[in-house]
């Protein structure tokens, strides 16, 4: 199996700790060399027009502006795909119930891991965090 579709089981989770109202937050660490991209963090938005993230691109250089975006759950699949084994070798997802850390070996080959949850309460985003 190769870690794209290990992914896909991970982000499964993802989905469902959304739909179970859960998901925390969740962040792309471990990069590969030393990009000016450092990290990569998600933070959910719970409305009553339904469910969004903040996404949030977070930049080594302090010449480089952080970058924050509103985007659907499917909108974060795709830039967080893009990232994977590109720039970044490890995703977390923080849950209330577990937290799960889906990483991407040299052979490129993805595995996941659970471990307690790390948070207790779900912090919703602002769009200036």
């Amino acid at each position: 199996m190769t870690y794209q579709d290990e992914f896909l089981i991970f982000w499964k989770q993802v989905t469902e700790s959304v739909e179970e109202g859960t998901f925390a937050k969740l962040t792309m660490a471990k990069t590969i060399g030393k990009p000016n991209l450092r990290n990569i963090f998600v933070r959910p938005i719970y409305s009553e027009n339904g469910f969004k993230v903040l996404l949030k691109l977070r930049y080594r250089s302090r010449e480089t502006e952080d970058q924050t975006e509103e985007l659907t759950l499917d909108e974060a699949f795709i830039i967080l795909k893009s990232h994977l084994k590109t720039s970044f070798l490890t995703v977390v997802l923080f849950t209330t119930t577990k937290d799960v850390l889906f990483k991407v070996n040299k052979k490129g080959v993805g595995s996941f891991t659970e471990n307690p949850p790390t948070f207790s309460d779900i912090t919703q985003a602002k769009m200036d965090d």
